[in-house]
């Protein structure tokens, strides 16, 4: 499915404010933007808060790519007893596990061939409103 969205010439400036113009250049797909590996893409939304403190909300839009390997800290879709969750990957000598985020290592998942935990993917993209 293609998708494509205006896209404006000039640039929004995140400092001092500078003169606006409607002035659209063309097109975009966001396809191209957001997605590396069509084949193994997909988008999840998020249900919960407890990833809030990395900045990933309730009712956010992830995309998701299969084809990576998860990098230590990377954010990643796991499934966990049969239930997706949204986690940090972390990796600390020989021990890998998934956490919220945050300090409190009590909410870790382990990861070793004995549990029912697999990495489906990992989060490339955090699609979510402001409103």
């Amino acid at each position: 499915m293609k998708l494509t969205l205006p896209f404006y010439l000039h640039k929004a400036g995140a400092g001092f404010p500078s003169p606006a113009t409607d002035y659209i250049e063309e097109d975009i797909d966001l396809n191209i933007h957001l997605i590396k590996n069509t084949p193994a893409t997909f988008i999840i939304r998020v249900q919960g808060k407890s990833m809030s403190n990395v900045g990933i909300y309730d009712g956010d839009l992830l995309i998701v790519d299969k084809s990576i390997k998860p990098k230590n800290f990377s954010t990643v879709i796991a499934n966990v007893h049969d239930e997706l969750v949204v986690k940090s990957f972390v990796k600390e000598k020989s021990l890998q596990f998934l956490s919220s985020g945050s300090q409190n290592f009590e909410d870790r998942i382990i990861i070793n061939e004995d549990s029912n935990v697999f990495i489906w993917g990992v989060v490339t993209y955090v699609i979510h409103s402001k409103y």
